[in-house]
């Protein structure tokens, strides 16, 4: 008999236990179906059109991860996707952000290259970052390791991945040649400066005059910069000064377009390329014919949302190994985020006022 008691307090117990942990499930699942996201339900002034909602979160499912959001930067492609001007548009209403850091809270049972506490960031664009939880697909996500600063895990896939691979893919640089560049306290341009300095490769870094010219100056030295210079010296007799130190640059990464297009391409040596990523100035890209025709330059695009989309079939290919690499210059010491500020995103007017001032060298971060 004291037996039988025995067991079925066990068995009583192990039945409170179960339903203890379900209750505790579905109170956390309950708590879940709501998160707080970054919304526009039209195209238009970010100031304007986003809003702090609370939006509803879809049952996980087998091949599904939920996703704690960390931190989320705003990039000008973000901006851009919410006045309507990007390449690629949402269907609306669409959370903001295309890049972030997250950390796994729940797997699917289908799901098997993550678990919870691991770091994720997106692997594709218009996934929507700005948000506090969200729920994705297993092939959606890439890991990266947690032993890397908050920062950098936020700003790795768009930045540092596009430097990279422009430095990669279009000429064969090597230690002692040299590239320019404009919109070089850009995001990008601070990824170039570093990932170039690791190789060896000497930068030229054309920025806009501005006030803190200096500031920013010692700023990108710091980051491993040869030469800092303002869009008026490019068409100054000086840049010939330069070139008695380091040879003419074989590469030109142009994220501005109009005159300074133009004039980075006077200075590229014979079979030169210049590789256009960005439009700052809105004004078209002009190469002088003598450019063309006697010094044989070429003029190419990048986009780094198409390339990922190129190689998305390659699980364990170049998209993991420069993820990868970049992740061992991190921790070497040899690349970091860009300036950055750290907002909470109940306070996103502050931060999207202040992404979107012109000559801002600081990046806007959204804490969740």
């Amino acid at each position: 008999m004291w037996h039988t008691v025995k067991t079925l307090k066990a068995h009583n117990g192990y039945v409170y236990a179960l339903i203890a942990k379900a209750a505790r499930y579905s109170v956390s699942a309950a708590l879940r179906r709501q998160s707080a996201a970054l919304v526009y339900e039209s195209h238009g002034d970010p100031m304007q059109v986003l809003k702090l909602q609370k939006q509803k979160l879809p049952a996980l499912g087998d091949s599904e991860v939920l996703i704690k959001m960390l931190a989320a930067p705003i990039n000008p492609s973000d901006i851009n996707m919410v006045q309507g001007t990007y390449a690629i548009l949402p269907e609306l209403p669409a959370v903001g952000g295309n890049e972030g850091v997250g950390q796994v809270l729940e797997v699917g049972g289908h799901v098997t290259s993550l678990r919870p506490g691991d770091w994720v960031i997106p692997r594709d664009a218009e996934l929507g970052t700005w948000r506090k939880e969200l729920v994705l697909k297993e092939h959606a996500l890439l890991q990266v390791p947690s032993d890397i600063p908050l920062a950098c895990a936020a700003t790795l896939s768009v930045n540092p991945c596009t430097a990279i691979r422009m430095l990669s893919d279009f000429e064969n640089l090597q230690p002692g040649n040299s590239m320019i560049q404009n919109a070089a306290n850009s995001g990008v341009g601070q990824a170039v400066i570093q990932i170039a300095a690791a190789r060896g490769i000497k930068t030229i870094n054309v920025v806009r005059n501005r006030p803190n010219f200096q500031t920013l100056t010692e700023y990108l030295q710091s980051l491993g910069a040869d030469y800092v210079i303002t869009e008026e010296s490019l068409r100054k007799p000086e840049m010939k000064d330069i070139f008695k130190n380091i040879p003419r640059p074989r590469l030109a990464l142009n994220c501005v377009g109009g005159k300074s297009a133009t004039e980075m391409l006077r200075h590229l040596q014979h079979g030169g390329t210049m590789v256009t990523y960005g439009g700052m100035a809105k004004q078209p890209v002009t190469a002088p014919v003598s450019a063309l025709i006697f010094k044989n330059v070429k003029l190419c695009g990048f986009w780094m949302t198409q390339w990922k989309r190129d190689h998305e079939r390659a699980e364990m290919g170049e998209l993991n190994e420069m993820i990868s690499s970049l992740c061992s210059l991190i921790r070497q010491g040899k690349l970091k985020a860009p300036a950055y500020t750290e907002v909470p995103i109940t306070d996103y007017k502050t931060a999207l006022e202040n992404a979107m001032k012109p000559f801002s060298s600081s990046k806007q971060i959204l804490i969740m």
